[in-house]
């Protein structure tokens, strides 16, 4: 057993290390105030070849593992955890799909331009109806008569990416008799007719993230867009989603450690009764314990990454990563809030703005409560 990272891996998050610091952090305040993400960043993400890290040279990736792939979560999550679930979201989950149940032909038209930097990606299961309970969904994809296309109709909510997303994955009842098993997931392009994007939904945190409601009203979509087969909709969208549970824990291992840096720095330099108040014990206390738990989620964050890329079983190893990994986001960064005291409050320092991206971590790709349904499932209780 080595919890040591290879000297690629090193250089890679130092790379993603000086990124974050030098083309995240002088916009991230300024993006989360405007509740916009900068398409200039964007751009840039693109070149760095940040949204195709864990995906073959063959289709234009980095040829990185998962593992790597966290790195740069953590990395840019530190600094900005909307930059996180915009990387997340386009890798975990939407390149996913495609590079796992796409033809030959759908990974050269549609997953090659995602990971070379040319395209973003969303996905769209949830519905104001369908959160957890994904078998929810109601939205409907009914094959023509000739076989040559599905006319899709329904309505999807919290679409991460999608005011600047070109490639949308979204999921639809094929045979809507079967429930779950009668979903089916398509490869939409944003400019397809009926496809309309809604403004921006107000949220507490990962503000500057694009996540609006995305309306489907009989958009025609070439049969060929069909992932799989008809009925593989819901395998799909739950193999996307154990894999992105390993990036949300890498975003919630970045967020805590980017609170506990600037407030480490912050009670350095701040003195009540006569010495700077890391100079207390209680402090001191505080920011160990603090500093053991984040600690303890990475290396949680590590084995998932690694399952992964040794094919292993990881579907549980990725719950319990998030489940105890968000945890830890919520508790450092509000604990990191109490010791900065009313600075931590403020909007004058990034933990205040940490502590409200925390929490959407223990809600989006599977609560915290569905983590724990996964993990005793595993059990065999």
């Amino acid at each position: 057993m080595d919890f040591k990272l290879t000297k690629t891996q090193l250089l890679c998050q130092e790379l993603f290390r000086k990124f974050a610091e030098t083309e995240i952090k002088p916009i991230a305040k300024d993006m989360d105030e405007a509740e916009e993400y900068s398409m200039e960043l964007v751009e840039k993400l693109q070149k760095a070849g940040i949204f195709g890290i864990p995906y073959s040279r063959e289709y234009g990736g980095q040829g990185a593992d998962n593992l790597t792939y966290t790195l740069a979560m953590e990395e840019m999550s530190k600094i900005d955890a909307s930059t996180g679930i915009t990387i997340s979201v386009h890798t975990s989950l939407c390149c996913a799909c495609i590079n796992e149940f796409g033809t030959e032909e759908q990974k050269q038209k549609f997953l090659r331009p995602l990971v070379d930097g040319s395209k973003i990606g969303c996905f769209g299961l949830t519905e104001p109806n369908a959160g957890t309970d994904a078998s929810g969904v109601q939205t409907e994809a009914v094959l023509s008569e000739d076989g040559t296309y599905y006319t899709i109709n329904g309505t999807k909510i919290f679409t991460t990416n999608s005011g600047f997303a070109d490639t949308f994955i979204v999921f639809a009842l094929t045979d809507k008799s079967k429930g779950q098993k009668g979903m089916s997931a398509f490869i939409l392009d944003k400019e397809m007719e009926g496809l309309t994007v809604g403004t921006n939904i107000e949220r507490m945190g990962i503000r500057a993230a694009s996540n609006c409601e995305v309306a489907y009203e009989n958009v025609k979509v070439p049969a060929d867009r069909l992932l799989a087969k008809e009925g593989n909709g819901f395998k799909i969208a739950m193999t996307a989603l154990n894999g992105g549970r390993i990036g949300i824990g890498a975003q919630s291992v970045g967020i805590a450690q980017g609170a506990l840096n600037e407030t480490i720095k912050y009670v350095k330099e701040r003195k009540q009764f006569g010495k700077p108040i890391s100079k207390f014990q209680n402090t001191q206390f505080k920011l160990a314990e603090m500093q053991t738990k984040v600690d303890a989620a990475r290396l949680m964050v590590w084995r998932a990454a690694v399952a992964k890329d040794n094919h292993e079983n990881y579907a549980p190893l990725a719950a319990m990563c998030k489940l105890f990994a968000s945890d830890v986001a919520n508790e450092v960064t509000r604990g990191c809030v109490q010791l900065m005291g009313g600075y931590g409050y403020s909007r004058e320092y990034p933990v205040e703005r940490a502590m409200r991206d925390a929490k959407i971590t223990e809600i989006y790709e599977g609560t915290s409560e569905a983590m724990k349904m996964v993990i005793s499932g595993s059990m065999k209780l």
